[in-house]
């Protein structure tokens, strides 16, 4: 029997699981309230909360998997990409842990865990796949060759596309995290109603600096006409804005598809609980004859059931690093 111990502190949730061959018995995730009122997420402030948080989600993860801490084997943590000050208090935590108990330390990357999340329950993808992993720092197009074989088709040489949701709510006056009210406002609104721009980013890569100022520009234009244009035509506005972002990513998706003739096809992180992208993937999933993974709400946005199914991967491989090990900010699949 393996017990894993998963811990995730890579930006502004502190989350702790326990995995046991291959099964997760518990994923507990603290939020961090405190950077609403600052429009986005404040590195320091964020690090100062994993310290408060972190002993008492792994206590709670330790007793909702009804074990006792000395049954685990094994300790995996993200080790990167993130934000450094909150990075170091997991990966301290994680080898104070591991050394206190004699266990193996196992380091896991952030974007890879988030892939793996599909391997958490069935149904489950075939190897290889595509798998379309977006959320606030990172837009990828991955392939999937193995577990920890992945190879990268494209990125987004600018703002990543949660990014995108999240400075266009502040340019709709949205309050932080925007991302979700887009979704919920555009669930009413008419998604045709304004023409935005699709960039020509040339082979799989991404762009969305471009239609962020587009949205910009239109709405300072609406707003010169009619001062109450936001008020009146938000749910049209975030639809509008909505299926601009999806198509972009759907539409890049596709083009990966044909390139590869992969038709097992994935997608991952924070984004991936966007319903307008969950939609249209299973439509053009549909039209294509596309296998579509979608993983459950809790394993979309980031968590330690993640790092801890990874983690477990990883141990059966004997995969395991050292007391010298350093987080980093900077981490590619």
């Amino acid at each position: 029997m393996a017990v894993i111990l998963g811990i995730e502190s890579s930006c502004d949730e502190t989350s702790a699981s326990i995995c046991i061959d291959g099964e997760i018995k518990s994923n507990i995730i603290a939020g961090q309230a405190i950077h609403a009122k600052y429009g986005g997420v404040v590195p320091e402030l964020a690090s100062r909360a994993h310290q408060l948080h972190i002993i008492p989600t792994v206590d709670e993860a330790i007793q909702q998997a009804k074990i006792h801490k000395n049954d685990i084997d094994a300790v995996a943590f993200t080790r990167g990409p993130g934000l450094l000050g909150s990075l170091l208090v997991g990966t301290s935590f994680a080898k104070s842990f591991a050394l206190a108990r004699q266990i193996p330390l196992i380091e896991v990357n952030h974007m890879q865990a988030h892939i793996l999340a599909h391997f958490i329950e069935e149904p489950k993808p075939s190897f290889p796949f595509l798998c379309l992993t977006v959320s606030g720092g990172h837009t990828q197009i991955v392939l999937v060759k193995d577990y920890f074989d992945m190879e990268l088709l494209g990125q987004t040489l600018d703002d990543a596309a949660g990014e995108a949701f999240d400075k266009t709510a502040k340019i709709l006056n949205l309050p932080y995290p925007g991302g979700p009210l887009i979704d919920k406002y555009a669930r009413d609104g008419n998604p045709d109603a304004y023409k935005l721009p699709e960039p020509q980013i040339p082979e799989l890569n991404f762009s969305f600096s471009g239609l962020k100022t587009a949205i910009l520009y239109m709405v300072q234009a609406e707003e010169k006409k009619n001062p109450d244009f936001l008020a009146e035509n938000m749910a049209d506005v975030c639809a509008s804005v909505q299926q601009r972002i999806v198509s972009i990513l759907l539409n890049k998706l596709k083009k990966a598809t044909k390139q590869t003739g992969v038709l097992d096809i994935a997608i991952a992180g924070g984004v991936s609980a966007n319903s307008g992208l969950r939609q249209g993937l299973l439509e053009m999933g549909k039209q294509y004859g596309w296998n579509v993974f979608i993983p459950k709400f809790e394993y979309c946005t980031d968590n330690a059931a993640m790092i801890a199914i990874a983690g477990y991967h990883k141990y059966l491989q004997k995969e395991f690093v050292g007391q010298d090990i350093a987080p980093l900010a900077r981490m590619h699949v």
